[in-house]
């Protein structure tokens, strides 16, 4: 994600251009106001979403995230000890000032090595959760031949090493969650579903879960199904339609049924959701982040 996990963005660029022939270009942002005092902010984004403004002036595109009605965020932007070029702190001051809160940060290239900087970087600009999106330590594989994404290495491997991490991150204070794809809701050639491993092999006062509702959706699961065998381990979601082509895409606008696993949501364990669309076809990025909040509305989010 951005330049802290080169290696996602690949893979999220690369898929969708083989399967869908490219992406449109976010919107100038320049000249937006100050958020409005009279705002109704409520929700989060993941700002994986715009990555690509986001790298070339981040102070005015959190400033219009806020002004579309969000009310936290995600960072998925750490490098070089900054967020979005921002020492942790002045992350933090900034936020503040244009009305955003943050909630978690998703590091891809976090290794059990690089594990206790991190977290501590993410705590000191007020992150609650620290979040391992892919497999860690190189595990995470995308085949561009079949556009697939999968794991190198046993589900044991892996699951010992995030559950290094998040012991790692509970000793600073800070919740660890684990963002799925759909290869970890897929059973693999020892019969094991990862998913099911990691919850089941994992200290819920260390470790929970990131539900990503396009991707179980993608894999074939039922996300309410999983929120009734493992109470409680779905901390947030990372809320993202899918249309008909299988594609990502703005929430409201796809087949998934938001309210039925919404009406869910004390069983999922959920405390907070974000809204996150990896590619963007018929829409800019910020058209589409708009379109979303407007259906979170509808479907009933808070």
């Amino acid at each position: 994600m951005i330049r802290s996990i080169s290696f996602l963005l690949g893979f999220v660029l690369l898929f969708g251009l083989v399967a869908c022939g490219g992406t449109r270009e976010e919107t100038d942002t320049a000249g937006a106001t100050a958020v409005p005092e009279s705002a109704n902010q409520f929700g989060g984004l993941a700002l994986y979403t715009l990555r690509d403004t986001l790298a070339k002036d981040p102070r005015t595109v959190l400033r219009e995230v806020a002004d579309l009605g969000y009310a936290y965020i995600e960072a998925a932007g750490y490098s070089d000890g900054k967020f979005y070029g921002m020492s942790p702190t002045e992350f933090k001051n900034y936020l503040a000032e244009v009305g955003l809160k943050p909630v978690s940060s998703h590091h891809g290239d976090v290794t059990r090595d690089n594990a206790d900087e991190m977290i501590a970087a993410a705590k000191e600009a007020g992150f609650q959760y620290f979040v391992i999106p892919v497999p860690p330590e190189g595990r995470f594989q995308f085949d561009p031949a079949t556009r697939t994404l999968g794991m190198n290495g046993t589900v044991a491997e892996a699951s010992d090493i995030i559950n290094e991490i998040a012991a790692k991150a509970a000793a600073q204070g800070m919740q660890t969650l684990y963002h799925n794809h759909d290869f970890e809701f897929v059973a693999n050639d020892e019969g094991i579903v990862p998913i099911d491993y990691f919850i089941e092999n994992s200290n819920p006062d260390h470790l929970n879960f990131q539900m990503d509702l396009y991707w179980v959706t993608k894999a074939g699961a039922d996300p309410v199904d999983y929120f009734n065998r493992y109470p409680g381990r779905f901390k947030a979601w990372h809320v993202k339609d899918i249309d008909a082509q299988g594609r990502f895409a703005p929430v409201g606008t796809g087949s998934i049924d938001f309210a039925r696993i919404l009406a869910e949501k004390e069983k999922s364990g959920m405390e907070f959701y974000l809204v996150e669309q990896d590619m963007t076809f018929d829409e800019t990025p910020l058209e589409a982040i708009e379109i979303s909040h407007a259906a979170l509305e509808e479907i009933g989010f808070e």
